[in-house]
């Protein structure tokens, strides 16, 4: 199934995705949003009504990122082969996985305009895939690690580069500017995936690709980020991985090549879909 959560005329509602549209499940359902389908374990008990007549049509809706509240969203930072190299600071490659979380008012969904706020001209981009968990775990084995997926989904992890380097050991600052990312455009249930096979990633600007690569040379796959990351807090249904960056982000051009009002960011991975957003001035 493809899940969406959207806004029309001023209203809130999620559904499943059909050819002709969305299928609105608050309305077919006991469950008012995507989150709390997620939180009752109910995607296998919706998906009976997911193959109704569409209730509205994709071109009528403001598409927001699937997942509104989620508890916690962490985000995996380095985490392609040479993207360590890439920073030029002739540290050696990390044994474990770089953390940091972002906020729920720093993503907007897909088609909403990505804000360049006026405190730095360093807008970035980086175009990632994003796990959507299904089922609590805490501990969770390698081994196990897919029964707690309830889907993929994509994320454009924009960046206000210079505000990333405010302070010595964090990167919260330049991560959660409002409004300076997106995630989207559906949540695709895991039963669509064969996860033993390796995702492919590109990221257009404008329609020039600037990062492309796929998740076999990720350094900390998606199973071992569960594990991670479940060690030492409990993953709860609707918390959101970003699960790192390919190679080729603004910052890494010489000069770095920054995000403009105007521009259009795209990020595809074949099976989950397209996200795609246009680059804006936060309006002051």
């Amino acid at each position: 199934m493809k899940l969406a959560t959207y806004a029309l005329n001023g209203k809130e509602s999620w559904g499943a995705v059909a050819r002709d549209g969305i299928v609105d499940l608050a309305r077919r359902t006991k469950y008012a949003t995507l989150f709390d389908a997620l939180r009752a374990d109910a995607l296998g008990e919706i998906a009976k009504e997911a193959n109704g007549k569409a209730d509205v049509a994709l071109k009528d809706v403001t598409l927001l990122p699937p997942v509104r509240t989620p508890e916690k969203i962490i985000c995996v930072g380095v985490n392609f082969a040479n993207r360590n190299a890439e920073y030029k600071d002739n540290s050696d490659e990390q044994k474990y996985p770089s953390l940091f979380c972002r906020a729920p008012n720093s993503l907007v969904g897909h088609g909403q305009p990505i804000l360049r706020p006026p405190e730095s001209p360093q807008l970035d981009y980086e175009g990632e895939i994003v796990i959507v968990v299904g089922k609590e775990g805490r501990r969770i084995p390698r081994e196990r690690a897919f029964e707690h997926i309830a889907g993929l989904t994509l994320c454009n992890e924009g960046t206000i580069r210079d505000w990333v380097r405010h302070a010595k050991f964090n990167t919260t600052q330049g991560k959660n500017f409002d409004a300076s990312g997106s995630v989207g455009p559906f949540l695709v249930t895991a039963d669509e995936f064969d996860f033993a096979r390796p995702f492919e990633i590109t990221t257009r600007v404008n329609g020039e690709v600037r990062q492309h690569d796929t998740t076999a040379n990720m350094i900390f796959d998606f199973a071992y980020q569960l594990n991670y990351i479940s060690t030492f807090a409990t993953l709860k249904p609707g918390d959101v991985i970003v699960t790192g960056t390919p190679t080729g982000a603004g910052a890494r051009f010489d000069p770095p090549r920054w995000l403009v009002p105007g521009d259009t960011v795209e990020v595809e991975v074949p099976g989950i879909g397209l996200l795609r957003n246009q680059v804006e001035d936060e309006p002051r």
